[in-house]
């Protein structure tokens, strides 16, 4: 596990140490999540623009219609440390360093994530109709354009695994997603740009092949 001691308090120091504190090979740079949406996520990650994660509308900079979304929802992670409300979670140290993660978050159009954003995943039947940008919906799952499922696949993997976090969504079902859809170009260099950033990669993305063992990864 990589730390950067400049950064660290004497808390962060002792979990750099234990290497277990935050689950294995967490991210341990960025603590405070508004700072890391506003500061790195934004003006440095996404610079110069991209294409939102389930549209692929290209933009150039945030403007208002377009927000940061997590794969992993936050509003699952909360439920899973049974921290409280959002307001408490974020006195949290443990939650703030997950919420930070930048490999959990995507620039999203705010129409899309306002109504996507807590739900689960799941492959639903074809007789469900698919929604805006090729999204199938339910109540409270959805089923990714085919063209993302192996990142939110491989997103998920690595948030389970390494900050012990519940699947909820079938380990099959991931596997399948990841092997119809494998890393292309851009995901490996985000998943790179994110590494010199917070200081770890996704190893679901650097090696598809782990997610087929995601059952025995996570707790």
């Amino acid at each position: 596990m990589r730390c950067i001691l400049k950064s660290c308090s004497s808390f962060l120091i002792a979990f750099c140490l234990a290497g277990t504190a935050y689950g294995q090979d967490g991210q341990t740079t960025f603590s405070d999540p508004e700072k890391t949406v506003q500061d790195v996520f934004w003006k440095q990650l996404y610079a110069e623009g991209g294409k939102t994660f389930f549209c692929g509308k290209t933009f150039s900079n945030k403007g208002f219609l377009i927000t940061q979304g997590y794969i992993y929802p936050l509003a699952h992670i909360r439920s899973t440390l049974k921290c409280g409300t959002l307001s408490q979670c974020e006195k949290d140290e443990h939650y703030r360093y997950i919420a930070s993660d930048l490999h959990n978050m995507i620039p999203v159009q705010s129409s899309v994530e306002l109504w996507r954003r807590n739900a689960s995943y799941a492959q639903l039947t074809e007789n469900q109709p698919t929604e805006k940008c090729d999204i199938r919906a339910t109540l409270r799952e959805i089923e990714p354009p085919n063209a993302v499922k192996g990142d939110v696949a491989r997103a998920v993997a690595y948030m389970a695994k390494t900050y012990h976090l519940p699947l909820t969504t079938a380990p099959q079902i991931l596997i399948q997603w990841s092997n119809d859809d494998p890393p292309d170009e851009h995901e490996l260099q985000i998943n790179t740009l994110i590494e010199n950033l917070q200081g770890n990669s996704n190893p679901f993305v650097t090696d598809p092949a782990q997610i087929t063992r995601i059952s025995d990864l996570v707790l």
